[in-house]
């Protein structure tokens, strides 16, 4: 793994993360909140291209490994690379599950659960809001 690997660690303040998103990207993305389901435009997203954080736009997934998991939001096999989400314990909710975030700004992304489909068996299971999208033939 190479310095050029991993992108510098962005920090901000609450109040700039405040002014930069919107209040529900703030809420999800900053105070590990999670969307309803079925809210994100990004579940019907089929064209390829790449889905980046909303904080500070690190590539995070492809189209390539997204899939219809059932659960009404964005859901992934795999991550771009092994350094675009870092995963963390969850103990919220009287349950143990596994937080991912961002890996340059710490954004709460949602989780990832052993139950996905091959290549990898897992399922990365995202808030739309705090992802974006940019289609490949966007110019």
């Amino acid at each position: 793994m190479s310095s050029q690997d991993i992108a510098e660690k962005i920090k901000k303040s609450d109040r700039e993360w405040r002014e930069q998103l919107t209040p529900e990207q703030y809420r999800v993305a900053r105070k590990h909140g999670t969307e309803r389901a079925g809210t994100s435009p990004l579940n019907l997203e089929k064209r390829a291209g790449t889905f980046s954080c909303v904080c500070c736009g690190q590539p995070l997934f492809r189209s390539e490994a997204k899939y219809e998991s059932g659960t009404g939001w964005p859901s992934f096999f795999a991550p771009i690379n092994e350094h675009a989400i870092e995963e963390h314990v969850d103990r919220s909710l009287f349950m143990r599950r596994t937080e991912t975030r961002c890996s340059r700004c710490d954004a709460h992304l949602g989780h990832v659960f052993p139950d996905g489909p091959r290549p990898t068996g897992l399922r990365y299971c995202m808030n739309g809001v705090a992802l974006e999208f940019t289609p490949d033939d966007a110019a």
